[in-house]
């Protein structure tokens, strides 16, 4: 049964909390590593292909290195690392802490195919791959505080994110369940999930603040440090001064009755 929570704020914030369409069942738990990298768009990428990497835990500085840059390069944006698909090959993407701890992710590069057109919305922003820096620091400021918290950290899962800028690109300012959980089901994710909606005027700081509106607003806050999720997505639209944020969490092994 899908639950839909929705608080609205005087200054055009909206904070606004579901769970759509699933099951709980038990997850099971694997094993803690002490540094984990993963790559937004997956391990396979294409010539030319640039990709965010998520590194965990957050809060750390890492030196990140390619066993073939020539085939995947490595590049520092801000405080992001992100990999730079060059030429057919394989390369292993490791990051190391101060500590002297590190995890890899090896990454396959194809050759490039036709782009296909895309489907957006009119506004400041409407890809899938958008705003992609606020993006990953949204996820780190919610890992962030999932730790602080006592839960693990969550990696990121690429239909998740899909269907979360897919969603905020709609501008919603309350959930529509059905066109929520069918965005999430159309881009491949076959469980059900948690989501998180949260709506403010302004463009500045954006991930901080809404992950602010998401700690102060009990609900959310409970959503954010669901024990059961094992994965996140996130999506941010700007348009006309006003911020649009979804958060989508995994929950294994439950139910959306559109996948």
């Amino acid at each position: 049964m899908t639950r839909v929570k929705m608080r609205t704020a005087a200054t055009l914030t909206v904070a606004i909390l579901t769970t759509v369409l699933t099951v709980p069942a038990m997850a099971t738990e694997t094993p803690d590593k002490s540094v984990r990298v993963s790559s937004y768009k997956g391990s396979t990428l294409e010539v030319g292909d640039r990709s965010g990497l998520i590194i965990g835990p957050s809060g750390t500085d890492y030196t990140v290195t390619s066993s073939n840059p020539d085939t995947v390069a490595v590049e520092q944006v801000l405080t992001f690392w992100v990999a730079v698909a060059k030429a057919e090959g394989t390369a292993e993407i490791t990051a190391t802490n101060s500590a002297g701890e590190h995890g890899s992710v090896t990454l396959t590069v194809g050759p490039a195919t036709p782009a296909m057109p895309e489907t957006t919305a009119s506004g400041d922003s409407a890809g899938l791959t958008d705003n992609m820096e606020i993006r990953q620091e949204m996820i780190r400021l919610i890992n962030q505080t999932r730790k602080a918290n006592g839960v693990s950290e969550l990696p990121v899962n690429e239909a998740l994110m899909n269907a979360a800028q897919a969603c905020s690109n709609q501008r919603y300012t309350w959930h529509h369940a059905p066109e929520e959980s069918k965005a999430a089901a159309d881009a491949g994710y076959p469980y059900g999930f948690g989501g998180n909606l949260t709506v403010f005027t302004g463009t500045a700081d954006a991930a901080q603040h809404a992950v602010d509106n998401w700690i102060n607003s009990p609900g959310h806050f409970e959503t954010m440090i669901d024990s059961r999720c094992d994965c996140i997505g996130v999506g941010m639209t700007q348009y006309d001064g006003i911020t649009y944020c979804y958060m989508f969490v995994g929950i294994p092994n439950s139910v959306n009755f559109y996948a």
